[in-house]
Order: structure tokens, then sequence, then C-alpha cells
């Protein structure tokens, strides 16, 4: 596949995901339409043959101090409606409401 068949990300930044094998939760601070890491990263993030040109999320986890970089197969929309406790998000957001954060200000 080529840079071009890249597919749209389902879910947009300020959504508060689910990862499914691992359980935390988190909000995404950042979507790519396909896999913008190192190879080298690429084997310790996805053991297994991961479709580069999938989408990719930058997410902050809850109730940690850290950031990941996800794949979109390994994430569900969070179903709580309950806000993320990270250090980074009023650095990213600044408003929660309904399940959402928003960046506010200027809109596109």
């Amino acid at each position: 596949m080529s840079k071009n068949n890249r597919r749209t990300p389902s879910f947009q930044v300020g959504q508060v995901v689910h990862h499914k094998r691992f359980g935390y939760r988190g909000v995404i601070v950042d979507a790519h339409n396909g896999y913008e890491g190192s190879d080298a990263v690429q084997k310790r993030v996805v053991p297994s043959s991961t479709d580069r040109n999938r989408p990719w999320y930058q997410i902050l986890v809850h109730n940690r101090a850290i950031e990941t970089y996800e794949a979109e197969s390994n994430l569900e929309a969070d179903v709580t409606k309950k806000p993320v406790n990270h250090p980074y998000v009023p650095v990213f957001f600044n408003e929660f409401e309904n399940g959402e954060y928003s960046v506010g200000g200027v809109e596109n």
C-alpha cells in the first residue's frame, strides 16, 4: 500500500479511548493516518505485523504520567464519559464536556 491509501483516523483529538488489551483509558492528543515512528519503535510497540498504513494515535494515559503511541486496532471509544487525570491534559485542552475534551478558542 502506498501512503496515498492511508485510512482516515476513526477517533479524533480530544476523544477519550480505552485500550482493548491493556485496559487503560486515555485521551488522544494527536492522530496520524499511518504509522510515523521508527522501525525500531514499531518492533517494540507492535510485535506482530501491523499494517503501517492504518491510523495511529498519541495518547495521554489516565492516572499515569506517560504518553503512548497506539494503533487504532488496539483502541475503542471509552464509554465512561469521565475525564482523564494526566498532568498534560491542561497543556492540550481547555474544556471537558460530554465525555470529550476540546481545545477551545479559534475554530477552523
